[in-house]
């Protein structure tokens, strides 16, 4: 893999996730009531972004082996 040297890659689950949808599976696995707060968006803010993993895909055959919440999982354990 000497011939990838210097490239960069995305490495992540490849679907969206919301914030909301976060702070619910944070909400579940540390068993508590975490309420979100939304307010104005500030100049510069990304209102929807997502990884793409396709070029780790290509070239390094990568695919993602566990899904959003049990990566959360093993994050915490």
């Amino acid at each position: 893999m000497e011939e990838l040297g210097g490239e960069v890659f995305n490495i992540a689950y490849g679907k969206r996730v919301s914030i909301n949808e976060l702070v619910i599976a944070i909400n579940k696995l540390l068993n508590t009531n975490i309420e979100s707060h939304h307010t104005d968006p500030r100049p510069g803010d990304i209102k929807h972004s997502l990884a793409n993993i396709g070029k780790a895909r290509q070239l390094l055959g990568y695919e993602p082996e566990v899904d959003f919440y049990e990566g959360l999982k093993k994050i915490g354990s």
